[in-house]
């Protein structure tokens, strides 16, 4: 239904409105309509949040994005979690009108009288909605000017631009014909589901001994709890573990993917279930569900949160297999069909089958989920959710989030992104991406430029992980040290989330073998405990850039947020350049993305995105150095492997323009 002033393609917009959009406490986005009227009178719009208490929050004046296209927005936050809508209204803007037609009629001296009185009737009528706090005797006063006859033409319009007179005509406009969109939803969570610096660990690993001829013995929460400290001094926010429970026997992996696992092998921790239990239970060898707690506490402690995978899946050991038999798919032989995703096999994961008894699954998976919220944990890490149907996701998230609003759900899902996309939509507050795959300046300007985009961002939050357990990219095990320092700068600086897999401040880069992606000796077939001490006594890892990293993210909003990034160019394909803002802080980053040789470029800026005209410079302090330069348009730079393969630079204030180019 258009109204009488047309209101149109309100943005974000879920789903037609169907799903809400998503924003976390605090983050500004913006809200968009076309909005225009018949004829040439003027138009305003202004975008209204009620609150989930249903309150009514003022109003934000919109503008038009660019003259001509009636493309009106507004940039807007919500200060409380929970269920908002928003709506544009759009009016008819008579004093507009007015002013438009006024300054051309009054100067040229056509009907200049009439014109005057025109607008006195304008602002009287203004005036009676306008309290007396809020300036109506301002207003008043030019009307009463306006009407003037003995006094100039000229003098008689001044007073109706008066200053106080506008600011009281702007705080209180006069609106004819209201026209209203229709209510959007918009769901605002915590902040974690928008930021956040991942670490990923194998909790058996650390701690375990595996000695040449002896049993190799497992690491427990209670060794894992040992490197707790190390982990939290980095600076990292979430704790993410893989699965914790009990591994089946049953066609049991051994190392490297074989299938010639003994007793010495621990098996994949993603083969859930055993007769010691499934889902809701903790692997022996780990320690007691206590054990479990204390490790909780303890990250707690230290200011992290424990992250958990959420596998649904199971072992031909697990006691749903017997309990549960229609929850699987059976071949004409009888046999239940194991995991693939050609030409991997899993002959030691069972596939949920959904369509015999989703009511069921759902139930015993939200019962799941709170078994660990019990104990503790608010974010979980949701393996190939991309493999089971969306519907049952959305029963089950909407299940807990509507008790549990805190609670964070992470996307694996490496797929086609029509699914990522609507698992994202459906409630994930998280998802994994192709990061990892996205490595040229092309292709990276592509991809954040996207997920910048209204379209995804108003429903997806990215958490650009640099590795995992199963993807080590070929430019890491070709680029050596420089490839990992580079991709940590991209992913800490590119999004508001990233993460890291254990053994990627180590650069841990040899593959199975030429052209794979996975880890030779992977710790997802075999206990793989790390001597990090001698690491860092050894100078063989990153953590001083992973540490600084982390704490440039929590020192500067702007590396915080999505939405605003804006990429400069470069005058050489090898070197990429970015800037990111919230407020009024800004940081702008410059990386080169060859981990072989040095690169040099010039960066020229994009000054009126930085908020300075195109002669001005910036005084700039590289958080990676603590160095301090001046730049302006055009900027020399020189980045080399090893030793500065970015910089990493933070606005401190304009300065007048210099004689000559900035460099660094």
């Amino acid at each position: 239904m258009i109204g009488r002033i047309p209101v149109l393609d309100v943005r974000p917009a879920v789903g037609c409105g169907a799903r809400p959009a998503k924003a976390v406490v605090g983050e500004v986005f913006e809200v968009s309509a076309t909005v225009f009227r018949e004829g040439h009178d003027a138009v305003a719009a202004h975008v209204v949040l009620r609150d989930p208490s249903g309150r009514l929050r003022p109003p934000v004046a919109m503008r038009e994005l660019a003259p001509g296209t009636d493309r009106w927005g507004a940039r807007v936050s919500a200060d409380t979690e929970g269920r908002w809508t928003y709506t544009v209204e759009a009016w008819s803007d008579p004093l507009a009108t007015w002013r438009a037609a006024a300054a051309i009629k009054v100067p040229a001296g056509i009907d200049p009288g009439l014109t005057l009185l025109e607008g006195a009737e304008l602002y009287e009528r203004a005036a009676a909605r306008i309290t007396k706090r809020d300036g109506r005797a301002d207003v008043l006063a030019a009307a009463a000017a306006m009407r003037d006859e003995d006094r100039p033409a000229a003098e008689r319009y001044a007073a109706a631009l008066d200053p106080l007179a506008q600011a009281a005509l702007a705080r209180r406009p006069y609106r004819e014909l209201v026209s209203s969109a229709k209510a959007l939803p918009l769901l605002v969570e915590r902040k974690r589901a928008l930021f956040g610096s991942w670490y990923e660990m194998f909790p058996r690993s650390e701690g375990a001994v595996t000695e040449p001829g002896a049993a190799p013995v497992s690491g427990t929460f209670r060794t894992a709890a040992e490197r707790l400290p190390a982990i939290a001094a980095m600076g990292f926010d979430v704790v993410y573990l893989p699965p914790i429970h009990p591994i089946g026997t049953t066609f049991r992996k051994g190392p490297d993917n074989t299938l010639s696992a003994t007793r010495r092998d621990p098996g994949v921790p993603w083969a859930i279930g055993s007769p010691e239990g499934g889902h809701d239970a903790v692997h022996p060898d780990l320690g007691t569900l206590e054990d479990f707690d204390a490790f909780v506490a303890r990250a707690g402690e230290l200011g992290l949160e424990i992250a958990l995978d959420f596998a649904l899946q199971c072992s031909p050991d697990h006691p749903w297999v017997e309990k549960h038999p229609e929850w699987f798919r059976h071949r004409p032989d009888g046999t239940i069909a194991y995991a693939e995703n050609p030409p991997k096999k899993y002959q030691d994961i069972y596939p949920v089958h959904f369509d015999a008894d989703m009511a069921g699954i759902v139930e015993e998976t939200v019962r799941i989920l709170r078994h660990w919220m019990d104990h503790g944990v608010r974010i979980f890490r949701v393996d190939n959710p991309h493999t089971k149907p969306v519907v049952f996701w959305q029963k089950v998230i909407a299940a807990v989030n509507r008790t549990d609003p805190d609670v964070i759900f992470l996307a694996e899902a490496f797929t086609r992104p029509a699914m990522v996309h609507t698992l994202a939509a459906v409630g994930f507050q998280q998802s994994y991406t192709y990061f990892t795959w996205r490595n040229t300046k092309a292709e990276l300007t592509e991809y954040v430029t996207e997920l910048a985009g209204a379209h995804w961002a108003s429903v997806l939050r990215p958490n650009f992980f640099v590795n995992t357990p199963d993807i080590l990219h070929a430019y890491l095990q070709h680029g050596g040290r420089p490839a990992f320092e580079v991709r940590a700068v991209l992913a800490a600086t590119l999004s508001p989330t990233w993460g890291v897999y254990a053994g990627y401040e180590l650069c841990e880069n040899t593959p199975l073998h030429e052209g794979s992606e996975e880890y030779l000796h992977s710790e997802k077939y075999e206990l793989r405990p790390r001597d990090w001490a001698a690491a860092e006594r050894e100078g063989r890892t990153i953590t001083p850039l992973i540490t600084a990293l982390n704490r440039i993210r929590r020192e500067n909003p702007a590396l915080q947020q999505l939405r605003d990034i804006h990429f400069h160019p470069t005058d050489n394909e090898q070197v990429i350049a970015y800037s990111k803002h919230a407020g009024a802080n800004s940081v702008l980053v410059v990386v080169n993305l060859d981990p072989h040789h040095t690169q040099e470029a010039t960066v020229s800026l994009d000054m009126p995105v930085l908020g300075l005209d195109w002669h001005g410079s910036l005084a700039v302090r590289d958080e990676l150095t603590g160095e301090t330069y001046h730049w302006g348009r055009a900027n020399y730079v020189r980045l080399e492997p090893g030793r500065a393969p970015a910089h990493v630079l933070t606005a401190l204030r304009p300065s007048p323009p210099t004689g000559g180019s900035p460099t660094t």
